[in-house]
């Protein structure tokens, strides 16, 4: 009895362990889904007053507010690219290296450009803007060196693989179409038939063979069936009463009293 109890309790036990891990694991689930929604939306707001920005204040903020929108816009897109191809080639995990390598000074540019929007001194930012061009130019030019060549990888290995695709569709049509060969036709090109004891043809008889006596009626009236085409119908006749055959059963015809 106390062993019983003592497994019940047990089973109680995992079960409530087991809640608890799902419970917390739910709990994660659903804060990281919510930080990743709320980033996207931070995001986006972002960059729709970088864009606003750029368009509505002309001069320094408005170039400030485009190297910024391009930095944003090129890094956002290589990571993209370089986390989507490493899921299905393990070769670009160093590329993505590389790649966290150029974020972190994308990332310090950024700061830097966003300190300069609210930087009230308009002659160092000025003096400034050719060096933040520069930095600006050349990462995004190096995250768009990845994520081309993240791109041409995978087109080829894609085209590889539909050339592959298409050679092996080309043998198996030519297999589907084998009924377009003669399947009698010998190897060495000669006609495939029976062959015969010896190699020197015989002459043929000078008296025509009859036809055989066993021939059964059902097979000669199916040939008759097929008949002789001509365009006269078959004669009708009337049965010879001294052909016909008499049964037993039958009786005899009752002959006529002459007075």
């Amino acid at each position: 009895m106390e062993a019983a109890i003592a497994i019940v309790g047990l089973l109680v036990l995992l079960f409530v362990v087991a809640g608890v891990i799902l419970t917390v694991k739910a709990v994660k689930a659903a804060k990281r889904g919510v930080d990743r929604t709320v980033a996207q939306a931070r995001r986006a707001v972002e960059d729709t007053s970088l864009r606003a920005r750029q368009f509505a204040q002309p001069g320094m903020v408005g170039e400030l507010a485009q190297l910024r929108l391009s930095l944003r816009t090129s890094m956002r897109a290589t990571q993209e690219a370089l986390r989507a191809g490493s899921s299905q080639d393990p070769s670009l995990s160093e590329a993505l290296g590389l790649f966290e390598r150029l974020s972190a000074h994308g990332h310090e540019l950024d700061d830097d450009l966003k300190r300069l929007e609210r930087e009230p001194d308009k002659a160092s930012v000025a003096s400034r803007l050719p060096e933040l061009r520069e930095r600006t130019e050349q990462i995004t030019q190096s995250a768009e060196s990845l994520r081309w060549a993240a791109r041409d990888r995978a087109r080829k290995f894609a085209d590889d693989d539909l050339g592959a695709l298409r050679d092996q569709i080309d043998v198996e049509a030519g297999a589907l179409r084998h009924w377009t060969e003669d399947p009698l036709a010998d190897p060495s090109g000669a006609p495939a038939g029976p062959t015969t004891a010896s190699s020197t043809p015989t002459a043929p008889s000078a008296t025509p063979s009859r036809p055989s006596a066993a021939r059964s009626d059902g097979a000669s009236a199916a040939g008759d069936s097929w008949g002789p085409v001509t365009d006269e119908p078959p004669a009708i006749t009337a049965r010879d009463p001294r052909a016909q055959v008499t049964h037993p059963w039958q009786k005899a015809p009752r002959k006529k009293e002459t007075s």
